[in-house]
């Protein structure tokens, strides 16, 4: 293949990718699909087609359900995530379709990492990763596979995992302050994360609750960061040429390039902080309290709680961005 050739293969696929591009809501990008946005990765996906190889992407994401009963409808896998799955596998199938040796998305599970921080159990994390991968089996999802930290240091106890990555790739809070302060990205992530903390630790609208919200959201947030960015840079040292992925908004030109894993209102839900819920056939994604809310009826798989089907069709934020299906 010319070099013409390897080029116009990598727009391609850069192409399948921007469909299901998510901003941030102040995002400079002056198109959609944003050009300086594809060219921030297209070195990444040519080098692996120039060597002949399916192109590696990693996706830090699927860490564990929120702690927080008002927005999810357990600890366990469900419909959200089922969906995800297929939706991301959908998009290796139609990056193969225009370049044959396809791609893989690894989804590099990081509810270990900070788990303890956001208020779920390490047994609820493992019974959580358990359910992905029996997903994955069930549906054959080829293209998709699983890293955590429990693979990255086999045998070892969570909380010994989570001591030795910091001790290697962490940073201090105080030089993550300076780095949120001068950097637009991290402080788009700074105050996504405080904003879903503070909703994962709020019980009030529980009946008979008393308990207010956690008011070390904010605290908490960089506890977040910083286990995430030394994850991130375990993630750069063992895949140091995948394209790298990201299911929180990025700005334009960003070198993550956020991805929108299903249709929500909200920018920042995902299928982890929030349920899917069937309008006409189309699935959204909304807090548990918000589908309680509009008299959604919850729907029951295998004995569980899957997901929910709204008769009234009248949601607000239906943006349907997803067009791999």
């Amino acid at each position: 293949m010319s070099a013409d050739g390897e080029y116009e293969v990598a727009s391609e696929v850069m192409s399948v990718l921007m469909e299901n591009q998510r901003h941030a809501d102040d995002s400079e990008c002056t198109h959609r699909p944003c050009e300086n946005c594809a060219l921030a990765h297209l070195d990444r996906v040519l080098r692996f087609i120039r060597e002949k190889l399916p192109i590696d992407f990693v996706l830090p994401a699927f860490p564990g359900k929120s702690p927080n009963p008002q927005k999810v409808l357990g600890p366990l896998p469900d419909m959200a995530e089922e969906l995800s799955l297929r939706f991301l596998n959908n998009v290796c199938d139609k990056i193969r379709e225009v370049y044959p040796r396809g791609a893989r998305i690894i989804i590099c599970s990081d509810g270990r990492v900070f788990g303890d921080i956001v208020g779920v159990q390490d047994s609820d994390i493992t019974r959580y990763r358990a359910g992905l991968r029996e997903v994955i089996a069930q549906h054959a999802y080829t293209s998709i596979q699983l890293f955590g930290l429990d693979d990255e240091y086999p045998g070892l106890g969570h909380w010994a995992t989570r001591s030795r990555l910091m001790n290697r790739y962490g940073e201090s809070i105080e030089q993550l302050r300076r780095r949120v302060r001068r950097e637009d990205d991290l402080t788009i992530l700074y105050r996504g994360l405080s904003r879903i903390l503070l909703e994962d630790a709020d019980r009030s609208g529980e009946p008979g609750s008393g308990v207010a919200p956690d008011l070390n959201s904010e605290r908490r947030a960089y506890g977040v960061m910083q286990r995430s960015r030394a994850w991130g840079r375990l993630i750069a040292e063992r895949f140091p040429h995948a394209v790298r992925l990201s299911i929180h908004p990025q700005p334009c030109g960003s070198r993550k390039l956020g991805i929108r894993l299903l249709d929500a209102a909200d920018n920042w839900i995902t299928p982890w902080h929030g349920v899917a819920v069937d309008v006409a056939g189309h699935f959204v994604l909304m807090k548990r309290r918000e589908a309680e809310n509009l008299h959604a009826r919850l729907v029951y798989a295998n004995g569980r709680a899957s997901h929910f089907v709204l008769t009234d069709t009248r949601v607000p934020g239906d943006e349907r961005s997803p067009r791999v299906a």
